[in-house]
């Protein structure tokens, strides 16, 4: 009776260790020029997806922020994100009397130095499976634009340009150009 006891314990071990965790996931967010300019933690939420974003390198003011349709960020315009994710077929904007895009979020905003730290969530999204999930497929993207949402306009806010883009996967994706760090610029000036 041990014997298959400590089988079983062994099994449920090896079962545990297989399973990929799909609760939380980090997004590396890249401006137009390939730098990295922070990150966004997601965590699957009660009802919903909580959004933990730290950037830096914005102008100062709101910015629109959305999540787009496909695990795409190529610079130097980011289009190949698509549209907004949208798996309902809604209308855009978190103030539009008929709903919103599943993947419109509350406008960020950056301080007088280009930081941004905000906590946002997106409700009825998931990092689980199903037709909202934000890891369906291949996976989605999340993109900052140049200016404020404005919540009604059609199709996308008249938010102004996408300036910053990540990609939400499930797999860790690394791109064929290693984006340039901006600490080595500078080290190179000063010598």
């Amino acid at each position: 009776m041990k014997k298959v006891l400590w089988v079983v314990l062994f099994m449920f071990f090896i079962t545990a260790c297989q399973e990929t965790d799909q609760t939380s996931r980090t997004v590396d967010m890249y401006n137009s020029s390939g730098d990295m300019i922070g990150t966004v933690q997601l965590t699957e939420g009660d009802g919903g997806v909580d959004f933990k974003v730290e950037l830096e390198g914005l102008d100062p003011g709101y910015h629109g922020i959305h999540v787009h349709e496909y695990p795409k960020c190529d610079q130097p315009d980011f289009t190949t994100a698509g549209s907004h994710f949208n798996p309902d077929g809604n209308e855009h904007g978190l103030m539009h009397p008929e709903g919103s895009h599943l993947g419109d979020l509350p406008n960020i905003e950056a301080d007088p130095d280009g930081l941004v730290e905000a906590e946002l969530m997106l409700p009825e999204a998931t990092l689980m499976d199903g037709k909202k999930s934000l890891l369906d497929g291949e996976g989605t993207s999340l993109v900052i634009h140049e200016g404020q949402d404005d919540g009604v306009s059609q199709p996308g806010g008249e938010s102004g340009a996408r300036i910053v883009c990540g990609i939400i996967a499930t797999d860790e994706k690394e791109s064929a150009e290693t984006p340039t760090d901006p600490t080595n610029f500078n080290e190179d000036q000063g010598e």
